[in-house]
């Protein structure tokens, strides 16, 4: 996702950009796992002969791959855009990264799920790789925490471990949000984004 100069757009959610493959190999490995899928089912439900599926991904690897990527790459995207647009202030920072976080977990539930939850199905150098940008978003946090703690305006003994536990929380949400639950996003945010504050001594 790109870095958008309008302003709240990392909030903004539409409809899924994923591609009838992806969008089809998402469904069959939310439902039925990644182990307990076949290509075949996949491109059935795509509306694709195995053939045809083959011409876009060689294997089904490379659709867990290509759902994993996009999903670290638009929240990376999204939590620049947050940070960005928050300004020099470490709790504005904090606040706003905290928030694209929870509303990835929530819109993207499902992708968000899958990559948590099959990164044991990834071959040893795809899972090096994922692993690599899902580090790059910690740092973010990490980075965040830090400076707010060197500016005094959050006060906690282990800001690394902090900052992992607050990360922990938000991926946690995919888990179990549901649209129809009894909260919406924005109730969702305003609770969790206090206990993230309270995480690291706002």
């Amino acid at each position: 996702m790109r870095v958008s100069t309008e302003p709240d757009e990392w909030r903004e959610y539409g409809g899924s950009a994923l591609s009838a493959p992806l969008a089809a190999a998402l469904a069959e490995f939310v439902e039925h796992g990644y182990h307990g899928t076949t290509v075949r089912d996949i491109a059935r439900r795509a509306g694709l002969s195995v053939s045809g599926l083959y011409h876009h991904y060689p294997s089904k690897q490379e659709l867990l791959v290509g759902l994993t990527d996009a999903a670290i790459e638009e929240l990376i995207g999204r939590s620049r855009a947050a940070e960005a647009e928050a300004g020099p202030s470490p709790s504005a920072r904090f606040d706003a990264v905290v928030e694209s976080l929870l509303l990835f977990h929530m819109y993207r539930r499902e992708q968000a799920f899958l990559s948590s939850t099959e990164i044991r199905s990834f071959d040893p150098d795809r899972r090096a790789a994922y692993v690599a940008k899902r580090d790059e978003q910690q740092r973010m946090v990490d980075r965040i925490v830090a400076d707010g703690v060197s500016d005094n305006v959050f006060r906690v003994s282990d800001p690394v471990h902090a900052s992992r536990a607050v990360t922990t929380m938000c991926v946690g949400v995919a888990s179990w949000y549901r649209p129809d639950g009894p909260s919406t996003p924005a109730d969702l945010v305003r609770i969790y984004l206090d206990i993230a504050r309270r995480m690291v001594g706002a």
